[in-house]
């Protein structure tokens, strides 16, 4: 197990993911912060709703996640937005490593 972490989210516009992406980076919340267009589905008051999203894929570590979530809210637009954490079970020591060096308050 390791303390990186997997932080998902999605916005409405491109504008808005990466205003989000510069504010964790630049304030060392997170070491990478990846943006990809989607499509959602889903229930919203009672209705189906079908929107344009981009995802973000923010990696970052265990120890900072509570305030990256806090964060991501907010600068959210959404009244409820999808912030969902998942632990990195593994990966390379390199990567993690990484991760961990890049953000503020974590050792090497």
């Amino acid at each position: 197990m390791t303390d990186a972490v997997l932080i998902l989210s999605t916005c409405g516009s491109r504008e808005e993911a990466e205003r989000i992406a510069r504010a964790l980076i630049d304030e060392r919340l997170a070491a990478c912060v990846q943006i990809s267009a989607m499509e959602s589905w889903y229930r919203w008051r009672g209705e189906t709703e079908h929107a344009p999203e981009q995802r973000l894929h923010i990696k970052t570590t265990a120890t900072l996640a509570e305030t990256v979530t806090a964060r991501v809210a907010a600068l959210h637009s959404y009244e409820i937005p999808e912030i969902v954490t998942l632990p990195i079970s593994g990966g390379s020591p390199d990567y993690l490593a990484w991760i961990a060096d890049s953000v503020r308050g974590d050792p090497a």
